[in-house]
């Protein structure tokens, strides 16, 4: 289950190994799509092998602001604190092993 971070907390979370962020808002129909399928990927690694979290973009606009983020779902594939991947739009769980696959 991909946990939720917020402006103060994004660093901490999110600057040591490979981590998955989820950039999404509650009114978005396809970032609600996106959930379950984030869900799913997160039964397949352990913590220490890839992190999932999410960060609702209306209730922490200066995170999203920082990367430049225009749309959403955006998913962001941070390794030790350096972006490594840039996704937008809905991604199916096969797609999304496929890019995490790149950096394990």
């Amino acid at each position: 289950m991909a946990e939720a971070i917020t402006d103060a907390t994004f660093a901490a979370e999110t600057d040591e190994g490979l981590v998955l962020i989820d950039f999404w808002a509650t009114w978005c129909g396809p970032c609600r799509m996106q959930a379950p399928i984030l869900d799913q990927l997160s039964g397949e690694y352990e913590e220490d092998e890839l992190k999932i979290v999410k960060m609702d973009v209306d209730e922490n606009p200066e995170t999203p602001g920082s990367f430049g983020i225009m749309s959403i779902p955006t998913l962001l594939l941070k390794k030790d604190g350096e972006v490594v991947e840039r996704l937008v739009g809905v991604h199916s769980k096969d797609q999304l092993t496929d890019v995490v696959g790149k950096y394990l």
